[in-house]
């Protein structure tokens, strides 16, 4: 599947409750209402909650960027089914998204980019921490340290870094995690031009879905104590804590043609 991420920062002015009941109640029907016309897959909105677990993620790598409002995330079968967008129908529809966009989301601010994904813990596709559930999400999204590329990066994560969470998982008893690798399509032009983005993409995103009581729990727990130890001391040999970002989140449905 290809996948589009695009993190959100809400408008300036505007609080984070606003910004979630107006893309929740409004833009995302609005995504859904087009979805055929643009050959959307599938359409999940991940809702950031303002809970204390983003500050423990954050310290205990020394810092990193502030939390996200929420990330839009969108599927299509292949990259060729993109290709709605260039149609005269597509155009109509990207742009009536476009403008409604600008009504919650600070646009130069809120980077997207294109992306694989890589199961790694529990390759089911029908794990959703809904608003009832007691699953949350843990969004992810990293960069790479300076001294290496983009590939090395990637490679590293995928294997050598997935093996070691994979070992540890039961300690962190993560129900499920997948990799998702940013992909440079040379397709992003067509979103970040219109949008005015400045912010960079990401090398891409870690995403793990956890009961939420398991993460409060977690640093009290040995076994789960040092599987973070371990994936925090592997962490440091790629990534860049300063320039990435995590945080849990829930997410609600708005298209799944699966």
């Amino acid at each position: 599947m290809f996948r589009l991420e695009f993190a959100l920062r809400r408008k300036p002015g505007m609080s984070r409750k606003d910004f979630q009941q107006y893309w929740r109640e409004v833009h995302g029907p609005l995504v859904a209402r087009h979805s055929t016309t643009l050959a959307i897959h599938r359409y999940i909105q991940l809702h950031t909650l303002d809970d204390p677990i983003n500050d423990a993620l954050a310290a205990a790598r020394g810092g990193m960027e502030p939390a996200y409002d929420g990330v839009a995330e969108l599927w299509w079968t292949s990259p060729e089914a993109f290709k709605a967008f260039g149609t005269k129908a597509g155009q109509a529809a990207a742009m009536e998204l476009l403008e409604d966009e600008k009504n919650l989301i600070d646009l130069p601010n809120s980077p997207l980019w294109f992306a694989y994904e890589y199961p790694q813990v529990n390759p089911t596709e029908y794990m959703v921490a809904t608003e009832h559930s007691p699953l949350v999400k843990l969004f992810f999204c990293l960069r790479h340290l300076n001294n290496q590329s983009l590939d090395e990066a990637q490679l590293y994560w995928r294997t050598n870094h997935g093996p070691l969470i994979r070992s540890v998982s039961t300690g962190f008893r993560m129900q499920r995690y997948l990799q998702v690798h940013t992909y440079q399509s040379g397709l992003e032009a067509q979103l970040t031009g219109p949008r005015g983005t400045k912010a960079a993409p990401y090398t891409g995103h870690a995403e793990a879905w956890f009961n939420r009581a398991d993460l409060l729990t977690m640093a009290t727990v040995p076994e789960a104590a040092r599987a973070m130890e371990l994936a925090i001391e592997d962490e440091t040999k790629f990534i860049d804590f300063p320039r990435s970002a995590m945080w849990i989140g829930k997410e609600r449905v708005f298209v799944d043609r699966r």
